[in-house]
């Protein structure tokens, strides 16, 4: 259980790549999103690949504030990466079999693991690598998802079950059991009242977290479901798996809103953009796609890994994506398409006709706001730039103090629980002493 400076770890930056325009992205966009449009969208570009890990990447995630990038991966390690150039990436040993999740907490200041070892681990992403440990599955964890506040962590088993903990004291709080075989991965709703799951049984469920009920299956899937999860709004659902489709579902009339058939292998991993109008796909063909939900068409297909595509996922701003893969590299993306065209739009009402290739019409939730033009942002004073760092800086450092209160307070928790136990203990041994007197 200790994390180490990796020297082998390559960080290699590689700029100005060009890939597969599949579609012209303009066509038909409604003229309000035309007029504020400055320059024409640029392709997704490979910034750097990592080099490090001794066996297949299974899962990454950047935390939020993009100064840093965890992987998880088949060598029973994590790999947390700097992004800022020449610093070192840091190895944390204390699984004893493969790592298949990692997911850095909303704050930045925990990282979440579930490994084939059964066990789930909570790290802090410094030097130390001190972990804590979480037993309750009894089969390998496959899926670990931290609710929006931070406060729950949510993880998907072999042992067919869905458990639900909470972070600060560190206890294991109910299971959710109506799947009949392996559950691959489990979310969070953005406002944490739900939890969607994928399972090898073929379903997708949807549960409410407070009544711990089922309230929907969706079975449309022909095989394993690998990956599922929430859209920005909160109003949809996606999964991708083994019949290589992505499905796409309004939750709140449990229809099938899109149906992509894109790949030509397993999809391993999928990624909400932000603005919730992207989706990024990882495949066993070796390929990343990138899809217009808006529009229900393929933009991109990304040639980078050597053999199956194994992990995505979007930053939590959308300016970055990352990969992994079966050929043990983990990869930057800079999203690009996004700059001039993603950031106006946000989750909300907005009636548009969208069809997935051989998919079903549909409407995503979406309304187009105007940008603000490079133009007014370059008006903002010196000092205003100034007053915006120092509140930033600020709000990190009470961040920082927040999590070493907490670790105290869980430390602490943890010593009660301890004595407590210790005094239960003491107290059912006079029991059993004076009934054998008393015998």
């Amino acid at each position: 259980m200790w994390a180490s400076h990796c020297p082998e770890a390559e960080q290699n930056g590689v700029g100005g790549n060009r890939f597969e325009l599949v579609l012209n992205h303009w066509k038909n966009k409604p003229f309000s999103v035309l007029c504020f449009l400055h320059k024409p969208r640029e392709d997704p570009s490979l910034e750097r690949h990592f080099k490090g890990h001794r066996d297949a990447v299974t899962s990454v995630d950047f935390s939020c504030t993009k100064k840093q990038l965890v992987s998880g991966s088949m060598d029973s390690c994590l790999m947390i990466w700097s992004m800022k150039p020449q610093m070192r990436a840091y190895r944390f040993m204390g699984h004893k079999d493969a790592v298949l999740c990692v997911q850095f907490s909303p704050s930045g200041h925990l990282v979440a693991s579930g490994s084939r070892d059964k066990t789930v681990r909570l790290w802090i992403p410094s030097i130390k690598g001190e972990s804590t440990v979480f037993k309750a599955h009894t089969a390998t964890v496959r899926s670990v998802h931290f609710s929006s506040d931070g406060q729950s962590l949510v993880t998907a088993s072999d042992d067919k079950t869905i458990k639900v903990w909470t972070v600060h004291r560190q206890k294991f709080l109910f299971s959710l059991s109506q799947h009949i075989n392996w559950v691959r991965c489990a979310r969070f709703s953005p406002d944490g009242r739900l939890i969607v799951s994928s399972s090898d049984d073929k379903t997708v469920k949807l549960w409410d977290k407070t009544s711990r009920e089922c309230i929907h299956s969706f079975c449309e899937h022909g095989g394993f479901v690998n990956h599922v999860d929430f859209h920005p709004s909160g109003n949809c659902i996606a999964a991708g798996g083994t019949d290589s489709t992505v499905k796409l579902w309004d939750i709140r009339m449990n229809r099938l809103l899109q149906h992509y058939q894109v790949h030509s292998s397993v999809v391993n991993s999928l990624s909400f953009h932000p603005s919730g109008n992207y989706l990024v796909t990882a495949s066993s063909d070796s390929t990343l796609k990138i899809l217009d939900l808006l529009e229900g068409r393929l933009l991109y297909t990304l040639h980078g890994h050597q053999g199956p595509a194994t992990c995505v996922a979007f930053s939590r701003d959308g300016d970055l994506f990352a990969s992994g893969g079966s050929d043990e590299q983990v990869m930057v993306w800079k999203t690009n398409f996004d700059a001039d065209y993603g950031d106006v739009v946000k989750p909300q009402k907005y009636g548009s006709s969208v069809d997935g290739t051989h998919g079903t019409g549909s409407e995503m939730d979406c309304s187009i706001h105007h940008k603000k033009t490079k133009t007014r942002d370059s008006c903002r004073t010196h000092e205003q730039q100034e007053e915006e760092t120092s509140l930033a800086n600020t709000l990190e450092h009470i961040m920082g103090q927040l999590d070493v209160l907490t670790q105290t307070v869980s430390i602490l928790e943890q010593r009660l629980t301890l004595t407590e136990d210790k005094l239960k203990e003491c107290l059912e041994n006079q029991q059993k002493i004076i009934q054998n007197k008393t015998n």
